[in-house]
């Protein structure tokens, strides 16, 4: 192990993470995101600022025979990723690009699923951080807005948007959605019983037309605080990140 780097082991073993010390981690939102794809095998996947290829891995250990592909602009991440799905036994491809200019071989296809999890921060709300891949994986230079352009205009009809960004960002989450996708469904992430949902899981169908739907919160842990250093995830979360499970309460099927 390099002094710079990582080795981390998600769901149970499965996957291999190589990810810089300091800096951006990947953490259990890119896992969650993956875990609500609901991806079958056959299908291709792309995964816009796939970072070190956390959840586009942690999807192809779920769901076999996918063609994944991932766009990530910063190099060494790319590099990472790439790193990540040999030593993972996992087939991906990585493009070094910003997801605004994407290169051709991937502006002419079309895909069953794309999956992201865009920077929570807009860069007017603070300064930037010292460590440029941090700062450009919690802010960054591409609106939100501009993320799920490039994820619509690269759905095949039918195909399905998932996407995970904090609570207070949903209202420009939902205000960059357009015509072209519908069926949106939102699932509210508490950290625990009573608590507000920091995160939120967003899906939508290009060419869909059924109304909205917000779910009813997923709780994470259990019980009222964190008593321990233990583990506390509920049992059907614990499934997500032990054995591979799909997200619970979030059951759509793009095929439907």
């Amino acid at each position: 192990m390099t002094d710079d780097l990582t080795r981390d082991l998600l769901l149970g073993g499965r996957v291999v993470i190589w990810q810089p010390r300091k800096g951006f981690r990947a953490g259990v939102d890119a896992v969650l995101l993956a875990a609500a794809v609901p991806a079958r095998p056959g299908q291709s996947v792309l995964e816009l600022g796939c970072g070190v290829g956390t959840a586009s891995l942690c999807l192809a250990v779920r769901v076999p025979d996918l063609a994944v592909s991932g766009v990530e602009i910063q190099p060494a991440y790319a590099d990472l990723a790439r790193r990540n799905a040999i030593e993972t036994g996992v087939d991906l491809t990585v493009a070094t690009a910003n997801i605004a200019a994407l290169p051709p071989d991937l502006r002419n296809r079309s895909f069953d699923h794309v999956l992201a999890n865009p920077p929570y921060y807009q860069r007017s709300q603070g300064p930037a951080s010292k460590d440029a891949g941090r700062d450009i994986a919690l802010a960054g230079d591409t609106p939100l807005a501009a993320w799920v352009e490039t994820a619509t205009r690269r759905l095949k009809s039918g195909g399905c948007l998932t996407m995970i960004q904090q609570a207070d960002r949903l209202p420009d989450l939902l205000a960059a959605l357009d015509g072209r996708l519908g069926a949106v469904e939102v699932l509210p992430l508490a950290p625990r019983e009573g608590r507000p949902a920091h995160l939120v899981l967003l899906r939508a169908i290009k060419g869909r037309r059924t109304r909205f739907s917000l779910r009813a919160p997923l709780v994470l842990h259990a019980g009222p605080r964190h008593l321990s250093d233990a583990e506390d995830y509920r049992p059907e979360v614990a499934e997500v990140f032990r054995n591979v499970a799909a997200l619970p309460g979030f059951s759509c099927d793009s095929s439907a």
